[in-house]
């Protein structure tokens, strides 16, 4: 079988994620760095100005050979392959890949779900190529049942891509459908067929379930937040061998490695002094395990001296490490401004009595939960929210997607369905930094471009799991420094939440079908610190 050009390149290594731009596709979650995403206007706009300074075609025909060498990567001994091609600029990505696995040796057989005649320019040329070359196509969707799909070692999707933005109908449906049934794997052209580019919502019923996914020119926000990681796959990148695209619309965080810049090292010199107190406010009668949680988590990330400020006053610690301090929003107000809070886990009803002094004292605040749903029924307090940012107190905001909405007004389907827009609009309204959690969480905040984590799976899907992150946000922010607006503690904290469920994933297969526990969530971060710094020990070495 003839090789395809430039067919070194192995896959996920450090070797292939350091290759400079214009060198072909890198596997996303291999880099130990961020990654810039850029919106759909963002793309459109370096599109626009890359196919001016290139020759006509230039740009399709990279495209294409990014897919072949992708997948004879991916899926190397694959003899039958199926390409899907769709009525635009995706679909003649699909033929010109398709023409360089046949030259291969690869038997490829095309299915064309669009009118040769109304093709754009690039696409028709590819089309013409492929006819030229003797391309089998089929025209005709009935020709390509479940049986003929299911002979496929690889799909190739070039249904829609990045331009579809309503759900898709009719014959393209129904080979979205086909191709997700037959069980082959599935490597997306740009964007899974059904995927919202911008959102990672399924525009329609269902969208392509690809098992890689290769994004072209620019790396779209919705392949890694909502439904986007369940349909991209393992994501891979090729610029197309250009080298900016312009302002990112959002960052991603690396997979691998922690957000810049890094955990702090403690000092020889340094005590427990030196590493803040931090109080977590929350405990109601009933709900005592959610304060304990995110005590623990808050000491184990680092915190110097953490006290449970319990709202049941029959709440003892029951690890030996962690203190008391009752009533603390009443009886510590000199202690207050120098201190961090955690405030609303497990805090029921009564949260809402003691937020209004939490938000007027507290040096850096962070609310969850019981707390979020106060700041939601009452006004007054996200006045006094906005107060405390033009204090110089900042606030750190983790609201899941329900609790977002209630603060935004608003529908969780509809915070789904633009979890960015979403975050920026909670953080604006607030002034606060916020983590909007779920898969592939959103860090936003006034000031800084969003910060979507890379981290995580649905082993974080578990009671107390968002109690530990607001503890070891907590905890981390407390050791920081006074400039610390929260931003950094939250990323950082974010990333090693997800991190740990990955490893633990690594490590146990089983945690595909079974949570992480809340209880041992944190110690599993701390692991999961210490795996972070032994690989980049070895990065150096």
């Amino acid at each position: 079988m003839a090789p395809l050009p430039r067919t070194r390149m192995p896959p996920g290594t450090e070797e292939e994620a350091a290759l400079p731009a214009g060198t072909g596709p890198h596997r996303v979650f291999a880099a130990a760095r961020p990654w810039p995403l850029h919106d759909l206007a963002a793309t459109r706009t370096a599109e626009a100005a890359a196919l001016k300074r290139t020759v006509p075609h230039a740009l399709m025909a990279r495209a294409g050979l990014g897919v072949a060498r992708l997948a004879r990567a991916v899926v190397p001994h694959a003899r039958r392959v199926t390409a899907l091609v769709g009525p635009g600029n995706n679909g003649g990505d699909a033929l010109v890949a398709a023409l360089h696995l046949m030259r291969a040796g690869v038997q490829v057989e095309a299915l064309a779900l669009a009118d040769p005649a109304r093709l754009p320019g690039d696409a028709a040329d590819a089309w013409q190529q492929a006819q030229a070359a003797g391309l089998p196509i089929a025209l005709d969707a009935a020709a390509f049942a479940r049986a003929r799909l299911q002979r496929s070692e690889l799909i190739l999707d070039g249904l829609l891509g990045l331009g579809a933005i309503r759900a898709p109908e009719g014959a393209i449906a129904g080979a979205i459908a086909a191709a997700n049934a037959s069980g082959r794997p599935i490597l997306a052209i740009d964007l899974p067929s059904g995927l919202s580019a911008d959102h990672g919502r399924v525009l329609g019923e269902q969208a392509i379930r690809a098992r890689w996914t290769l994004s072209l020119l620019a790396l779209k926000p919705g392949l890694f937040t909502g439904a986007g990681r369940d349909h991209a796959g393992d994501p891979w990148f090729d610029d197309l061998g250009v080298s900016d695209a312009g302002a990112a619309s959002a960052w991603l965080s690396s997979w691998r490695a922690p957000p810049p810049p890094g955990f702090a090292v403690r000092q020889h010199r340094q005590h427990k002094g030196s590493f803040g107190d931090l109080f977590v406010v929350g405990g109601a009668p009933g709900m005592h395990g959610a304060a304990e949680l995110a005590a623990h988590a808050a000491l184990t990330a680092g915190a110097g001296r953490v006290y449970l400020s319990p709202l049941d006053p029959a709440l003892a610690p029951q690890r030996p490490e962690l203190m008391t301090a009752p009533r603390i929003w009443n009886d510590g107000a000199e202690r207050l401004p120098n201190a961090t809070v955690v405030c609303g886990c497990g805090g029921g009803s009564h949260i809402a009595q003691v937020l209004p002094a939490l938000l007027a004292h507290v040096g850096r605040l962070v609310i969850d939960a019981d707390g979020l749903n106060a700041l939601a029924r009452e006004p007054a307090l996200t006045a006094a929210l906005r107060a405390r940012a033009a204090g110089g107190r900042p606030t750190i905001l983790t609201p899941h997607p329900l609790e977002a909405a209630r603060l935004l007004g608003m529908s969780a389907a509809q915070v789904q369905a633009d979890r960015l827009a979403a975050a920026r609009q909670l953080a604006d309204a607030s002034a606060a930094v916020v983590v909007l959690k779920g898969s592939g969480s959103v860090i936003a905040a006034p000031g800084h471009t969003p910060w979507i984590n890379a981290s995580g799976n649905a082993a974080l899907a578990t009671p107390g799991s968002g109690d530990v992150l607001a503890g070891w946000i907590g905890g981390l922010w407390a050791c920081q420094g006074p400039g610390d607006d929260g931003w950094a503690s939250a990323c950082r904290s974010v990333w090693l939440h997800g991190r740990a469920a990955d490893l633990a994933l690594a490590d146990h297969p089983g945690h595909a079908h079974l949570p992480l526990r809340a209880g041992d969530l944190a110690d599993a971060m701390a692991a999961a610190l210490d795996d972070s710094a032994n690989s980049a020990a070895h990065s150096l070495a």
